[in-house]
């Protein structure tokens, strides 16, 4: 009995031991996981930690192709207050490459750009239709609002994704950078917005129509100069049958 006794204890003593070993390792984990979100020092896994590089690559060069794509979008604008918001968000664009070279130095790497193939495309879009509307209308700035939010949907969308995943490890100097940016873009797509609403899109839409009137009115007049023409030529065939008649009479 005194065997069993001693048996049934120590067996109890070593899961009583194991208990609070598992424990004190959960509670020393959690306490780690809370120090390095405090502390900014949680790491990605390598390879997530690739895929965040490899945007922000992407992003930079973006952010570089734009300061060549947005002095042609101006120049070719037809309204003031279109060219000055491409202007604008210019000067925004030298500042956000900036930013993201800061964002590389903090992550400990080189700034480098990585060719993105959707802002090629986009602004080659922009490129299409300045080549395919006609030079100070109204319907080349409405083409050229639309090419402009698709970038910046774009650059949202990016800015986004980083933001969120940078503050999901803690990596709150970084998130904070890309974070200005991020409301930058979004303030400008609403820039955008405010442009086509009140300076272009209504007044596109009927552009045409005074060309269409003054056409048709000049049309109106030919055909009122004909009308009047033809009824001066009747008068006088009137009046040559009149004096005819009165000739006949006298012969």
């Amino acid at each position: 009995m005194e065997k069993g006794t001693k048996s049934k204890k120590a067996s109890g003593e070593k899961t009583s031991t194991a208990t609070k070993g598992k424990s004190a390792s959960r509670a020393a984990n959690s306490g780690k996981q809370t120090k390095h979100s405090g502390d900014n020092q949680m790491q990605m896994g390598e390879e997530l930690q690739t895929l965040f590089v490899d945007m922000l690559k992407d992003i930079y060069w973006a952010e570089k192709a734009l300061t060549k794509a947005l002095p042609k979008m101006a120049k070719a604008s037809t309204t003031e207050e279109l060219r000055e918001g491409f202007e604008e968000h210019l000067t925004q664009t030298e500042e956000h490459i900036k930013r993201l070279e800061q964002v590389f130095e903090l992550m400990g790497q080189k700034p480098q750009a990585k060719k993105c193939e959707a802002m090629e495309g986009l602004q080659k879009e922009a490129e299409e239709i300045i080549e395919d509307t006609e030079k100070g209308t109204l319907t080349r700035d409405v083409g050229l609002i639309v090419a402009a939010q698709k970038v910046e949907h774009y650059e949202i969308a990016t800015y986004g994704s980083l933001t969120t995943l940078a503050n999901t490890f803690g990596m709150t100097e970084i998130a904070d950078l890309l974070a200005q940016t991020l409301e930058e873009e979004k303030q400008t797509d609403e820039n955008l917005t405010y442009i086509a609403e009140n300076n272009v899109n209504f007044p596109a839409g009927i552009e045409d129509e005074p060309a269409t009137a003054q056409h048709k009115g000049k049309s109106s007049s030919n055909a009122m100069e004909e009308e009047d023409y033809e009824e001066e030529e009747d008068d006088t065939e009137e009046y040559d049958e009149n004096e005819e008649d009165e000739e006949n009479e006298k012969g």
